[in-house]
């Protein structure tokens, strides 16, 4: 994890006295793309298959399964779309756009939006993959704490609201809170293909 402690990280004649400001460009194509996709969450490289479920994680799920039914290899397919370990009802993937590096979600495979909607045993799975997904973090990043929750409805401030997801991130005291830039650091995620390759490693060895 590396983190900046110089002096404010961008300024302008606007910078509002007393606010930091985080300086985040790989979020950029999100901001701008995220309403614009045609097929959310359908991979560059899953692009074959041609349907479109209009739900970002059902269509993730979907082309992982139809490119690894056309002959691609699992390992191959599902890094294409961040997918590090599935469970019977439940999978664990990367946010394509993280707030620290090891942001990842947890989530059911059944497009469901309420908590309390979740079959026991898909419920109880959540909160297996959450409880394994902590300790691969503790792990990874040794973290001083953790950001696990999820928001149920978009006055919650779900970006995805049809479908919910749990997000699971490693914090440090000083870094930058999900609202707002609460000390003079930067966070530098590490590339994401070897976020994916780290954790897909590291979930294989814990959850035996």
């Amino acid at each position: 994890m590396k983190r900046w402690r110089g002096g404010p990280l961008y300024c302008t004649e606007r910078h509002t006295p007393g606010m930091d400001t985080l300086w985040t460009p790989w979020r950029y194509t999100y901001v701008t793309t995220a309403d614009k996709a045609s097929r959310a969450g359908v991979p560059e490289r899953l692009a074959a298959w041609p349907g479109d479920l209009k739900c970002v994680f059902c269509n993730l799920v979907a082309s992982i399964d139809y490119a690894i039914d056309k002959g691609m290899g699992r390992d191959e397919a599902e890094s294409a779309a961040g997918l590090v370990p599935r469970g019977r009802h439940c999978f664990v993937c990367l946010n394509a756009f993280p707030s620290t590096s090891g942001h990842v979600m947890a989530m059911p495979y059944a497009h469901l939006d309420r908590l309390a909607a979740l079959p026991a045993e898909t419920a109880h799975e959540l909160m297996d993959l959450a409880q394994l997904t902590e300790r691969v973090l503790e792990r990874l990043y040794e973290p001083q704490g953790f950001n696990i929750g999820m928001n149920l409805g978009r006055a919650a401030g779900a970006g995805v609201a049809g479908h919910l997801h749990l997000h699971a991130l490693p914090r440090w005291t000083g870094d930058t809170n999900f609202m707002t830039t609460v000390g003079e650091t930067r966070v530098l995620p590490e590339d994401l293909a070897l976020t994916w390759s780290r954790m897909r490693e590291a979930f294989r060895e814990m959850g035996e």
